[in-house]
């Protein structure tokens, strides 16, 4: 089986239309033991005239998921462990789509992939609807900000279109050729407010070969891989790749403390989806729209506290209107979390929705997730994995080689996250609760109505040009349709 991954890097918004209408907020109780903060207002959460305007700092990654030092894993993270003690931790954080460029630009327009329109991959023939909703415009046209991207945005086949003021990508986009690049942005007195997008290519595949220090014999594979030695090689490739991207997430937060421009920039540290692994990245359980997400900097997002807040990342576009005191743009979905983080209620969310439309291949679901249910529905006819959503490495292989391609796929899921957050035992069939199910159902078409979403009408149809590999392929790489 040939090494490739689907997303190798080389409809209009119903803007009338936001979650808030559909999703009613908790708001009994104060904040939890987890985000004790004070009540007290800091930038623009008092209209003080004489606060300055915050620089933001947009630093992704691919593929981590939330396997860094923050949220417990033994990986080689300090910089990012460092940056979530001194701001705060997001434990309950997903993304709208586990799939690279719908989960870029939700986070980004504040919309979900099928109202923003990016349905599917970059490199492959998608965009987005209105490329004036990514959040850059906003940020220019209300507050002033000048924007920049070094490194990665995957929303563009070409990342003129998207806006920026200032863009320098490279052949790759790995560590080496970003951060160093970031550095000097920072180093040479950028105009403020800047919104910085820094983009790094890690930890996606193909990954870079452990060093001496992930050492194989004493790694643990992630949760759904069986504990075998080349599973466990495999995520010492891992180590060494995320290693590499705390590296030069220290660079760039280096040069911000030397420029003195630390104080006065809110950093947006996440990623888009799970880690690329079977059944995480490009799969709608918890290891794949589960994602990092550390901010810290003016506004509240101090102490190293951790906020157990049930949120989406595009709830990420209102919180920063909220924060600036501008007006949200009519076609956001998310809602603000500062009223947490201010300690007026626990919850800003009673449920959060992703879903998967086009990566390699076609393979439409959704899914809803509550604190104590998730409920995935398979649209279409096809009833066994999707290999090639699944970037090909050792442990896919691994699971090719004894009959991954076999088995079966049900039309839908329901799991009881409190007694299975591994989600291994589908209850939709379950008799004792079909309760649950019906409810976890009327949430998913509530939320399809509310977006008019295009499943309601029928299948996806990809744009032309678009290069889709066919569902029943193993790999990426093997032979794709163009679409007409």
């Amino acid at each position: 089986m040939k090494a490739e991954n689907a997303d190798t890097l080389n409809p209009s918004a119903q803007g009338s239309v936001a979650r808030r209408d559909f999703i009613k907020a908790s708001l009994a109780g104060a904040a939890g033991a987890t985000l004790a903060l004070s009540a007290k207002k800091s930038f623009a959460m008092n209209g003080a005239a004489s606060a300055k305007t915050p620089n933001i700092l947009y630093i992704h990654s691919h593929d981590t998921g939330r396997y860094t030092s923050p949220y417990g894993h033994d990986v080689p993270t300090p910089n990012l462990q460092k940056l979530a003690e001194e701001g705060i931790l997001f434990r309950e954080a997903y993304c709208a789509a586990p799939t690279c460029s719908p989960s870029r630009a939700s986070l980004l327009t504040g919309a979900c992939p099928h109202s923003n329109g990016m349905l599917g991959l970059a490199n492959r023939g998608f965009t987005m609807s209105d490329y004036q909703q990514h959040i850059i415009h906003t940020l220019r046209r209300e507050a002033g900000y000048h924007s920049a991207l070094f490194g990665v945005q995957h929303i563009a086949k070409d990342p003129a279109v998207i806006g920026y003021d200032h863009v320098e990508v490279f052949p790759g986009n790995h560590v080496e050729q970003v951060a160093p690049a970031a550095v000097r942005f920072i180093q040479n007195k950028p105009q403020e407010p800047f919104w910085l997008t820094v983009g790094f290519f890690e930890t996606h595949r193909k990954y870079r070969a452990a060093e001496p220090e992930d050492d194989w014999r004493f790694i643990q594979p992630p949760a759904p891989i069986p504990d075998a030695a080349v599973t466990r090689k495999d995520m010492a490739d891992f180590h060494a790749s995320v290693r590499k991207l705390d590296w030069g997430v220290g660079q760039v937060l280096a040069a911000l403390d030397e420029a003195g421009l630390t104080e006065n920039t809110l950093v947006i540290s996440t990623t888009d989806h799970g880690i690329s692994f079977p059944e995480m990245k490009c799969n709608l359980y918890d290891g794949g729209m589960g994602i990092h997400m550390v901010m810290r900097g003016p506004g509240g997002f101090t102490g190293g506290k951790v906020c157990d807040a049930l949120l989406s990342q595009i709830d990420l576009f209102p919180t920063l209107c909220d924060l600036l005191e501008i007006a949200p743009p009519p076609w956001l979905q998310g809602r603000s979390f500062l009223p947490v983080l201010r300690g007026e209620t626990q919850e800003i969310n009673d449920a959060v929705f992703s879903e998967i439309n086009y990566h390699a291949s076609y393979e439409p679901k959704r899914a809803v997730r509550t604190k104590r249910w998730k409920y995935i529905r398979h649209f279409g006819s096809y009833s066994h994995p999707v290999l090639p959503n699944c970037d090909d490495g050792p442990s896919k292989a691994l699971w090719v080689e004894n009959g991954w391609a076999s088995r079966s796929v049900p039309p839908e899921e329901l799991y009881d996250l409190m007694f299975d957050p591994n989600e291994r035992n589908n209850l939709a069939e379950d008799a004792s609760h079909q309760a649950a199910l019906q409810t976890m159902k009327k949430r998913l078409d509530d939320w399809m109505m509310a977006t008019n979403d295009p499943l309601l009408h029928g299948p996806v149809k990809a744009p032309p040009g678009a290069r889709i590999t066919p569902a029943n392929e193993i790999s990426p790489a093997d032979p794709a349709e163009i679409m007409s």
